[in-house]
């Protein structure tokens, strides 16, 4: 969860990643948080569908920040991740969990400058996280 925070100070470090793993749905119910806009195409640089916000290079790090308190009130739990990433699970009133991840990217053909736009990219992971994995003995 931390580990986003000071990776967005780094962003200019990092490209556009693509989802990691099977990450397939958008999800629809996340609110936009000022200073962010909105940016459904997600300025063309996510290789899956998500959910994208954009903001200044300079405000991501708070912006994300307010995304992860956020979803922890809505019952998310920050799982893991890694520099630009949190992956978050939601425990299922009947059993299982949900699985969202948040990514922080930014387009590495433009300059690095703090007023640059950077994003946060939002993806459901299908399925039940929580669940052994196939063939596995639990």
């Amino acid at each position: 969860m931390i580990a986003i925070l000071s990776a967005v100070a780094l962003l200019a470090a990092q490209a556009a990643p693509s989802a990691a793993g099977p990450v397939s749905v958008a999800p629809t119910d996340i609110a936009v948080k000022a200073p962010a806009v909105a940016s459904p195409d997600c300025g063309g640089l996510l290789k899956a569908p998500a959910f994208c916000v954009t903001a200044r290079m300079d405000q991501l790090g708070g912006v994300a920040e307010a995304y992860i308190e956020d979803l922890k009130g809505q019952g998310w739990i920050p799982a893991d991740g890694d520099d630009n990433r949190v992956i978050f699970v939601k425990r299922r009133d009947g059993g299982g969990c949900d699985g969202m991840q948040m990514v922080a990217f930014f387009d590495p053909a433009k300059s690095e400058a703090a007023e640059e736009p950077a994003y946060l990219g939002f993806a459901l992971i299908p399925g039940d996280i929580c669940a052994a994995p196939a063939g596995s003995n639990p």
